[in-house]
């Protein structure tokens, strides 16, 4: 009786300790459930465009090569990438850009660099042509172990379409953003490089003007997003209001090359802003005309400010154009406390893009307390003697934050 009372027993003991393990495998980590995938909300697509030696590299940066040789030390893979963003109006659009990535076995930081006026479209970076911006300097930037965001912009590149909003603060400030958080989600989805997750911008001309939209909209409205450590903004149009104010009534140097990036200013700040205002309110019969048929490609030989009606440059001295007047202050970029390290690059002697407008955003932004921006004179530099200068400091600037 007792063999069988036991016998039981042991049955009952067995089939507890088969039930406990079967709830204990149900629970181990083996069998739980893959979270899904994370879904891009700004990447769309991506493709490979090129893999380049460190030889290779060289041969891009031209000129450079002799300079910048020590600096080369990667290979380096570029991708297209087109993202999600919207266009002056807030109609959803797709961007594109070009992504560069060291081939690395360690971490690495990134750079989103903002390229200067390009009126070829050609030379969008995700285009990487030998000879633009882009495949250069991204390349070299790249091959020194950085990882590279390069955005387009509006207007170049997948949306090509679209006439580029020249010089408009909150689009290019918009675009550059919404590239950084393509990339972010291009970076999650692969294991060629790790980003540390720290982020460096910089740019020079139209993308130093674009850099310093582009710190402010990170710093105020994605600061939680990114770890900004370091901005290096060169030669850009910061103090629209002053420049406007300038060449309205200043003679300069009637170079048709610089004044037709003044009309490209003039003409898009008249889109965007709805003033729609035709030619002949801004412009003398000399010239009116001709804006009419070929718009920014209109040739004005002669300073920028004899070509435009004495009621037009009246009613911005006076204030009584306050329509045109706040369209200008809205891209005013340079009047506030950065939180970033900030570096301000500018040749003394720059024709086209006055050397004030560094200053005053110097000034503006020591005058809010800044403590953490530099302000470096490049003694007797044009607008092009300036670019390698502001290339090799921005190098060591970044260098020197790690």
């Amino acid at each position: 009786m007792q063999k069988s009372t036991t016998s039981a027993l042991l049955r009952k003991l067995s089939f507890l300790l088969i039930w406990s393990l079967l709830i204990l495998n149900s629970c181990n980590d083996d069998t739980k459930p893959v979270p899904p995938k994370e879904e891009n909300i700004y990447l769309k697509e991506s493709s490979s465009i090129a893999t380049l030696n460190k030889q290779q590299v060289l041969q891009k940066a031209g000129t450079l090569a002799a300079v910048v040789a020590q600096y080369v030390k990667h290979d380096i893979k570029v991708y297209k990438i087109t993202y999600k963003t919207k266009n002056t109006d807030g109609s959803d659009i797709t961007a594109s850009g070009a992504l560069i990535l060291p081939v690395s076995t360690g971490p690495v930081s990134m750079i989103s660099v903002q390229h200067g006026t390009i009126s070829n479209p050609d030379e969008a970076p995700s285009l990487f042509r030998d000879g633009s911006e882009g495949s250069s300097f991204g390349s070299l930037f790249g091959s020194m172990g950085y990882i590279i965001a390069y955005p387009d912009y509006i207007g170049y590149g997948e949306s090509k379409d679209l006439p580029h909003p020249y010089e408009h603060r909150a689009s290019l400030a918009s675009a550059s953003l919404d590239m950084l958080r393509a990339a972010k989600e291009f970076l999650r989805g692969q294991t060629d490089v790790k980003w540390d997750e720290k982020l460096y911008i910089a740019g020079y001309s139209e993308g130093g003007f674009a850099t310093m939209s582009l710190q402010r909209k990170i710093e105020e409205e994605a600061s939680s997003e990114f770890n900004l450590r370091a901005s290096s903004c060169g030669a850009g149009a910061y103090d629209k209001t002053a420049f406007m104010k300038h060449i309205i009534n200043v003679k300069t140097d009637g170079v048709a090359g610089y004044n037709s990036l003044y009309l490209w200013v003039l003409l898009t700040y008249d889109r965007i802003y709805k003033l729609n205002k035709p030619a002949s309110y801004y412009f003398t019969e000399k010239y009116a005309p001709q804006i009419t048929a070929s718009g920014k490609n209109a040739s004005i030989p002669e300073s920028f400010h004899l070509a435009l009606n004495d009621s037009f440059k009246k009613a911005l001295n006076d204030g009584t154009d306050k329509a045109f007047i706040d369209a200008i202050a809205d891209n005013d970029v340079y009047d506030f406390k950065p939180k970033t390290p900030t570096q301000l690059y500018h040749g003394t002697d720059d024709p086209l893009v006055f050397f004030f407008n560094s200053e005053n955003a110097y000034n503006a932004m020591q005058k809010r307390g800044a403590t953490n921006v530099e302000f470096i004179k490049v003694n007797k530099g044009t607008h092009s003697s300036s670019i390698l200068p502001f290339l090799l400091g921005t190098q060591a600037f970044f260098a020197n934050t790690l």
